[in-house]
C-alpha cells in the first residue's frame, strides 16, 4: 500500500523542532513565528489530510507513526491544540525518539466529561461541528476560528488574520476533519501521562474557551522535567495573539532543552 505523502517545510539549521497545527488549518498559522525560530532547524508540517498533505486513513496511532517515519530523531515537538495531542501521542508510542515536548493550549483529553468534573469542550459542540461538515466546509471551518480566538481583545482582527493564512492553502479534506474531531471527541491520554519522562513544556491561554484554565490544575503528574505558562490574556492561539509574550517563553524554554 502507497504511503500517503506528508508535507513538511523545513526552514533554517540547528536543533531539530517540529511544529503540529490544530484542528481545520494547517501549518500556515506558524508563520508568524519563522523569523523568531531562524535558530531552529524547524519542521513545519501538514497533518494528514490538511494543508498540502494527503489524507491516511487510521486513527492517531497511523498518523503518529507516519509523521515519526519523516521526521529526524531527537527533535523537539511542538504541537498546538489537536497536534499537541498528536505530539503527546507520539512522545508516549516513540519516547526514545523525541528530545522533548511542548504543548500549546492543548488537552489530553479535550472533550468535557461532567461524571468526572474534567472541563473541555461539550459534547454538543463537537456533535454539531460533525453534523456541519458534510453541509458547509468553509463556514465549519471559519465557525471554528471564530471560537479559537474568542474572548481577546483583538479577536476580529486575529480571525481575519488566521483565516488569510490558512486558506492560502487548500481546505482540509473532509476524511480528515471527521478524522480530527474523533480524536478530540474520543482520545484521553490522561492514564498513560505518569510514563513521560521527557521534557515538557505546557503553554497555556487563560481565556482559552476550548481548553480551560481549570485543565491546568487538574492535569496528572508525569515523571519528567515540567514547565508551565499560563498568558493572562490569550485564548486559544496565544502564539497568534501573544506573539511576543509566546516567543519569549517558547525560545527560553527551547535554548534550555538544545543545550
Amino acid at each position: 500500500m502507497k504511503q500517503a505523502q506528508i508535507h513538511i517545510d523545513t526552514q533554517g539549521e540547528g536543533q531539530d523542532l517540529v511544529m503540529l497545527h490544530g484542528w481545520g488549518v494547517n501549518s500556515a498559522v506558524f508563520t508568524p513565528l519563522h523569523s523568531a525560530l531562524h535558530e531552529y532547524r524547524v519542521h513545519y508540517v501538514d497533518l494528514p489530510g490538511f494543508g498540502l498533505s494527503q489524507p491516511l486513513a487510521g486513527d492517531i496511532n497511523l498518523w503518529v507513526d507516519a509523521l515519526i517515519a519523516r521526521l529526524p530523531e531527537q527533535a523537539i515537538w511542538a504541537g498546538w491544540s489537536l497536534g499537541g495531542l498528536v505530539a503527546t501521542r507520539a512522545a508516549l508510542n516513540y519516547p526514545h525518539k523525541i528530545k522533548a515536548l511542548a504543548t500549546i493550549a492543548s488537552s489530553p483529553c479535550f472533550m468535557a466529561r461532567e461524571a468526572e468534573s474534567w472541563p473541555g469542550i461539550p459534547p454538543a459542540v463537537l456533535a454539531q461541528f460533525a453534523t456541519q461538515l458534510g453541509q458547509d466546509l468553509p463556514k465549519t471551518i471559519e465557525r471554528f476560528l471564530a471560537i479559537q480566538a474568542m474572548g481577546t481583545a483583538t479577536a476580529k482582527e486575529e480571525i481575519k488574520r488566521l483565516k488569510a493564512l490558512v486558506l492560502a492553502k487548500p481546505l482540509p479534506s473532509e476524511q480528515a476533519l471527521a478524522q480530527g474531531l474523533g480524536m478530540l471527541t474520543e482520545i484521553d491520554l490522561r492514564p498513560e501521562l505518569a510514563k513521560l519522562e521527557l521534557p515538557w513544556l505546557r503553554l497555556w491561554g487563560r481565556l482559552d474557551g476550548l481548553v480551560p484554565r481549570r485543565v491546568t490544575g487538574l492535569m496528572p503528574q508525569h515523571a519528567g522535567p515540567l514547565e508551565e505558562v499560563v498568558f493572562a490574556k490569550a485564548s486559544h492561539a496565544p502564539f497568534f495573539s501573544h506573539q511576543e509574550e509566546f516567543v519569549q517563553a517558547f525560545t527560553g524554554w527551547l535554548k534550555q532543552i538544545a543545550l
